[in-house]
């Protein structure tokens, strides 16, 4: 049989590195779009300059940073950091894809041996750490169960690290608020222990009010939402690595590829379920 003959009613689609990496432009949209609206209004208000304030930005900006640091590691927060263009340039794999894929491998370890896997087959999954090191598992020969012990240790120990980055985003929009608060106490004593000198009235105020401001703007607008999107993004890939290691183990135990359809099935989402073994 040939290869095609496991995609049953719609044309199959490759899925490659190309085709899974990219800029998430709801992301980029949403908060870019959130910001220049602000920036919009300051600027139809005559005065954009008066929104500038060091002082509020020293208390707010870096204050949260050493606020969230001393929460956390070092190593952690540098995992963080390193983890934070994913929610920008997600590399995403749709797991109606995923689930092809693994149809498809399926279909040709069946036809033609695990053995004969080890070519062009295996080094077309080297785009997919995961699928890969899993394929490569099961035609060395290694057991049924300590593959997916394997696996599934791999599984938990991803999504502690993402789990990880996401609470230090979280961490970070609650404690923004916070130093905006103590940025306008900040203003409002220097404001009030000032009264006798109008000239230091109004740089104590803009303190007093632009901490509250930023803070309100990097909790709301960048950190509550990043930490969102790396918690759907986490999500999705941890969908997408269960159907991996459906697929691998199905693969090991040699089953036929019109079961392993009706498991992947079972655990995608209705919108994503795939008909490509049906007739």
């Amino acid at each position: 049989m040939a290869d095609g003959g496991f995609f049953g009613d719609r044309p199959r689609r490759e899925v490659t590195s190309e085709s899974r990496s990219g800029l998430d432009l709801a992301t980029v949209l949403g908060i870019g779009g959130a910001l220049a609206l602000i920036g919009l209004a300051m600027i139809l208000g005559g005065s954009p300059g008066s929104f500038l304030d060091i002082p509020a930005i020293l208390i707010v900006v870096l204050g949260t940073f050493a606020v969230t640091m001393a929460s956390f590691s070092m190593d952690e927060i540098m995992s963080t950091v390193a983890v934070l263009p994913r929610a920008v340039t997600h590399p995403r794999v749709d797991a109606g894809d995923a689930a092809e894929r693994v149809l498809d491998l399926a279909g040709k370890a069946r036809a033609r041996g695990l053995l004969k896997m080890q070519g062009a087959t295996l080094e077309g999954t080297a785009d997919e750490p995961f699928l890969h090191r899993g394929l490569e598992l099961v035609i060395d020969g290694i057991a049924e169960d300590e593959v997916e012990a394997m696996l599934r240790r791999e599984m938990e120990a991803t999504a502690a690290r993402r789990a990880r980055g996401v609470g230090i985003l979280r961490r970070c929009a609650e404690v923004s608020p916070a130093m905006g608060l103590i940025g306008t106490l900040v203003g409002l004593v220097q404001m009030l222990g000032n009264l006798d000198d109008p000239a230091r009235i109004g740089p104590s105020m803009a303190v007093a009010l632009l901490t509250t401001f930023y803070g309100a703007i990097l909790s709301n607008v960048v950190f509550a939402p990043l930490a969102s999107k790396l918690d759907r993004n986490a999500a999705e890939d941890q969908l997408v690595q269960h159907l991996y290691v459906l697929g691998v183990l199905s693969i090991a135990r040699k089953e036929n590829p019109r079961r392993l359809e009706m498991l992947l099935n079972s655990v995608l989402p209705p919108h994503q379920r795939v008909r490509h073994l049906h007739v």
